[in-house]
């Protein structure tokens, strides 16, 4: 934990305020603290003026979201930062405000965490420190105020590359998750071009208190002008944080993989979700660990498989929240920058065997499955990493009992092991609706034991079952 926070995958939320959809859930101080009890270590808070412009609130901006005051945001953050993990907690700031009411908030961090609040020693740094030199600080991350008195919004629009879950070999969404969405996004609010709400007046930096305020920034959000190529450029005497939209890493890791790989080497790269992902729903995390973003913002308040991923993903390193990237990300062999893209050999061969599972008759309701016989239960077993080493394998179904045995084993060849998750799924095939979920599990494979393990399972929400296990035994040849 010695290393630059830039060496490090972090787990980060996107809009942690909301209790469900984009567009009128509740804002709340209950999903902040939730989130950070399951080891988020980047907390988002929208802040806005209030209606009478003299106190600050936190809300999803020009959508019907009911609002919560930043205080009480503030307030609970400090008293259950530290509950999981005594790594730093950053809290990025989407600002929306005036000059006086960002001397408010610079006043509110302040009193609220007084030592706990890490001071950069100056505007820029060379280098981020380290998580073990942060521990249990508070970071605070925007873009400086100057910035947005001369930032300007731009709506982008551009075809969505992310490819249906329900034609590609992850299986469909368990329940109700899928969900029409549109092409398009015209979501601008997480960019790094986020508008204030002082009408383009430029006189911020003569107020005291957005020296201030600007004095706490100890991350720097950034966009320089220029097209993509020019934003991707290292600055040898500062670092900064980039923020792409899904798609808009899609598209830029097109052309431009490997100069986002080299830049996430110092820098940090945020990852937020588009913005037609109203029901909260999440996208596939590994291209933005594949390019080195330590910052995938998700919606901790959804579910789905992508979410499992990153949950699984942030088991890793005792669920501190911080997992260190793979060298190869980081350091550049034979002055060549890994490129995602690339064609590579097998590097490491597992092998899976799936014993059998117990626990389902404790944890559910004997008619949960089925009203008038005991379950049919079958395994999905597979991996999550790069495009070549993704793959979905399941065992037989097993009929009319609760404990199935399937004496089943698997085969992965793995040329990235590195960035490869394992992924456990187990369902109830049922004849005349869609098969019922019962239990799932996701580890990285850097973090498996060989042998035999007895597996616990966890819902759709990441909460671990009492009683559910799988027998398994894991291999490396």
């Amino acid at each position: 934990m010695t290393a630059p926070l830039s060496h490090y995958y972090i787990y980060t939320g996107h809009n942690s305020y909301l209790t469900g959809n984009q567009l009128s859930s509740d804002c709340s101080v209950v999903p902040i603290i939730e989130a950070l009890k399951r080891g988020v270590r980047v907390v988002e808070l929208d802040i806005w003026p209030n209606s009478a412009q003299d106190n600050v609130h936190v809300l999803h901006g020009r959508t019907l979201t009911t609002p919560v005051e930043l205080i009480k945001c503030l307030k609970s953050i400090k008293e259950h930062a530290f509950s999981e993990s005594p790594y730093p907690v950053i809290i990025t700031l989407e600002d929306h405000l005036t000059p006086n009411l960002q001397a408010k908030v610079a006043q509110m961090l302040i009193e609220t965490f007084e030592d706990m609040l890490f001071y950069p020693e100056s505007e820029f740094v060379k280098e981020f420190p380290s998580p073990e030199q942060l521990k249990y600080r508070i970071i605070i991350s925007t873009k400086p105020p100057l910035e947005y008195r001369k930032a300007q919004t731009a709506n982008r629009k551009g075809d969505d590359l992310h490819k249906s879950e329900e034609e590609d070999l992850w299986g469909k969404e368990p329940l109700e998750l899928n969900t029409d969405e549109h092409e398009e996004d015209d979501d601008t609010s997480d960019s790094d071009s986020s508008e204030d709400n002082n009408g383009g007046n430029i006189g911020g930096l003569s107020s005291p208190g957005a020296h201030e305020y600007k004095h706490l920034i100890a991350i720097h959000a950034r966009k320089p002008k220029g097209g993509l190529k020019e934003v991707l450029k290292i600055e040898l005497n500062k670092v900064r944080r980039l923020s792409l939209s899904e798609q808009a890493l899609e598209k830029a890791a097109e052309s431009y993989g490997t100069d986002i790989v080299r830049f996430t080497q110092k820098n940090i790269l945020r990852v937020y979700p588009k913005g037609t992902r109203f029901n909260s729903s999440n996208y596939k995390p590994l291209i933005g660990w594949m390019h080195g973003a330590q910052m995938v913002a998700f919606n901790m308040q959804g579910y789905g498989r992508s979410l499992w991923l990153m949950q699984g993903m942030f088991r890793a390193n005792g669920g501190c929240g911080y997992v260190k990237k793979p060298d190869f990300v980081m350091k550049n062999l034979d002055n060549q920058v890994f490129d995602p893209k690339a064609n590579l050999p097998v590097k490491k061969t597992l092998k899976v065997k799936v014993y059998m599972g117990d626990g389902w008759h404790l944890d559910f309701k004997h008619t949960h499955f089925d009203l008038y016989s005991p379950p049919d239960f079958y395994t999905r077993v597979g991996i999550a990493g790069v495009p070549a080493d993704e793959i979905m394998k399941r065992t037989q179904k097993k009929e009319d009992i609760w404990t199935p045995s399937w004496e089943e084993e698997f085969t992965f060849q793995l040329t990235v092991p590195e960035l490869a998750l394992l992924r456990v799924e187990v369902h109830e095939h049922d004849l005349s609706e869609k098969d019922d979920f019962g239990g799932q599990t996701c580890f990285p494979i850097s973090e498996l034991e060989q042998g035999i393990r007895a597996v616990p399972l966890f819902d759709r929400k990441g909460n671990k079952y009492n009683s559910i296990r799988l027998l398994m035994r894991f291999q490396f040849i």
